[in-house]
């Protein structure tokens, strides 16, 4: 049986997750989804939602065998419990896979770095990123809050 693992912080899903995830899943028989913990998400904003809502959402997607909470110290720990064969990056997440293989190297872990195909947009107002759902959000609903929270609606 092939173990796989992706990754990744899964913050307002959207179809570009499940396409990632669906296409980890593609490379072998069982995937593992670990979902980062708001203290390692250092690259971009810390997520709108909690790690467990966004755990649950992730498991509740076919594709997807197992949803796990990254480790709040070290990334690493929970490759090293799961001991994938492949762990599959999103195709634009910041990581460098030979950066990823040199750290499982180090630490023992024998496994295949790959990198998931990109997800064209399929609609013509389709958002694939989190950030682009929230800048929307703010755009269209911004001021209609603001305008509510003053009493002006």
């Amino acid at each position: 049986m092939t173990r796989v693992v992706a990754q990744g912080t899964f913050d307002l899903l959207h179809p570009g997750h499940v396409h990632y995830l669906e296409d980890a899943a593609a490379y072998g028989d069982e995937l593992h989804a670990i979902v980062a913990r708001r203290t390692n998400v250092t690259h971009k904003p810390a997520p709108i939602l909690c790690a467990e809502q966004r755990r649950d959402m992730v498991a509740a997607l076919d594709a997807v065998d197992e949803a796990h909470l990254g480790h709040p110290e070290d990334v690493f720990v929970p490759i090293e419990r799961l001991d994938p064969d492949v762990i599959v990056l999103g195709f634009d997440q910041h990581h460098d896979e030979a950066d990823i293989a040199d750290a499982l190297a180090e630490r023992g872990i024998d496994c295949r770095v790959e990198r998931a195909s990109a997800r064209d947009p399929r609609y013509e107002d389709e958002l694939l990123s989190s950030g682009d759902i929230v800048d929307r959000i703010v755009e269209r609903r911004g001021s209609d809050r603001d305008d509510a929270r003053d009493g002006r609606r």
